[in-house]
C-alpha cells in the first residue's frame, strides 16, 4: 500500500477542479462529502473512540468536509447533486471504510478474549458506563496497545489519506456498488478469528505448555497442590511472553490493516465501473 504527505494528495485532488462552483453545487457536494466521513468516524479506529467528545467529531466532520467540498465536486466523473441514490451511495463509502478498518479493533478485542480464559480471567470484566455492557478485562486492555500501535505506527494519518484517495477512485455522487459488492467484507470477517487466534498464539502456547508440566508433575507426586500452583504460574509466564511478543504487534497489526484498507479500496474501485 502506497501512502503519499496530505499536501500532495490535496494538491491532485485540487489539480482536478473545473471551475468555480456555486452555492448550490457547492452545499450539494457539502452534504456528500459529510455522509461519507459519518461512517469513518463512526466505524474507523481511533476516530470512532467513546473518548473523543460528541461535538470534536462533529467540528472535524463539518471542517474535513468544508475544506473537501469544493475541491471533490470538481473532480472528473463527479456529479455534487443531492439525491437518494448519490446520498446512499456515499454512505456506502463510508460505512464500507469504516467497518473494514474496524476490523483491526475485533482482531485485538478477540485476541484478548481469548487470552482472558487462558489467564483465568474470564470472570474478570469491566463495566462500561455508557453503554452498559461488561467487557472483558484483557480485551480492553489489548483495544488501549492496539491503537497506542496505530499511533506509533502513523496509521491515524493513513486513514485520512485513504479517505482523500476515495474521492479519487469513487467521484462524489457517482458511486453505485454491484450486488455483490459486500462479498469480500464477508471474507474479510471470517478471518478476524484466525487473525485474532495468530496475535494470542505464542501466550496460548506458553501457558498450554505451563498446564502439560504442571500435569505431569501432578500425575508424577499426587501429593502437589496443582491447583494452587497452576494459576500463578501460566499467568507469570504469560505476561512474560505478551511482553516479550509485544514487539511483533506493529508488524502485524500494520499488515493486516494493509490487507483491510486495499481491500475497502478495490471494492471502491469496482463500484465506480459498475455504475
Amino acid at each position: 500500500m502506497t501512502t503519499m504527505p496530505l499536501a500532495e494528495a490535496g494538491a491532485e485532488l485540487a489539480g482536478h477542479l473545473k471551475g468555480n462552483l456555486d452555492w448550490g453545487q457547492f452545499l450539494s457536494a457539502l452534504v456528500l462529502v459529510m455522509v461519507r466521513v459519518s461512517g469513518i468516524m463512526v466505524f474507523a479506529p481511533i476516530f470512532s473512540s467513546d473518548a473523543i467528545p460528541a461535538r470534536i467529531k462533529a467540528g472535524f466532520v463539518l471542517a474535513i468536509s468544508f475544506l473537501l467540498a469544493p475541491m471533490v465536486a470538481g473532480l472528473p466523473l463527479a456529479h455534487a447533486e443531492l439525491g437518494v441514490m448519490p446520498v446512499a451511495g456515499e454512505l456506502g463509502v463510508g460505512l464500507l471504510l469504516g467497518l473494514s478498518l474496524s476490523l483491526l479493533n475485533e482482531i485485538v478485542y478477540f485476541a484478548g478474549q481469548l487470552l482472558g480464559f487462558q489467564f483465568s480471567f474470564s470472570l474478570v470484566n469491566l463495566l462500561d458506563p455508557n453503554s452498559k455492557i461488561e467487557n472483558p478485562l484483557l480485551a480492553q486492555m489489548f483495544t488501549l496497545l492496539g491503537t497506542l500501535v496505530l499511533f506509533g505506527a502513523g496509521l491515524d494519518r493513513t486513514i485520512l489519506l485513504a479517505f482523500m484517495r476515495s474521492f479519487r477512485d469513487a467521484p462524489v455522487g457517482a458511486v453505485v456498488f454491484p450486488g455483490q459488492a459486500g462479498l469480500p467484507l464477508v471474507f474479510a470477517m471470517s478471518g478476524v478469528f484466525f487473525a485474532g487466534l495468530q496475535l494470542a498464539a505464542p501466550v496460548m502456547a506458553a501457558t498450554l505448555l505451563v498446564e502439560v508440566v504442571i500435569s505431569v508433575l501432578g500425575k508424577l507426586s499426587p501429593e502437589l497442590p496443582v491447583m494452587t500452583i497452576a494459576v500463578p504460574a501460566k499467568t507469570m509466564l504469560g505476561y512474560v511472553v505478551l511482553i516479550g511478543s509485544l514487539a511483533l504487534w506493529p508488524r502485524f497489526l500494520e499488515s493486516r490493516f494493509s490487507f483491510l484498507l486495499d481491500g475497502a479500496e478495490h471494492v471502491l474501485r469496482q463500484a465506480v465501473v459498475a455504475r
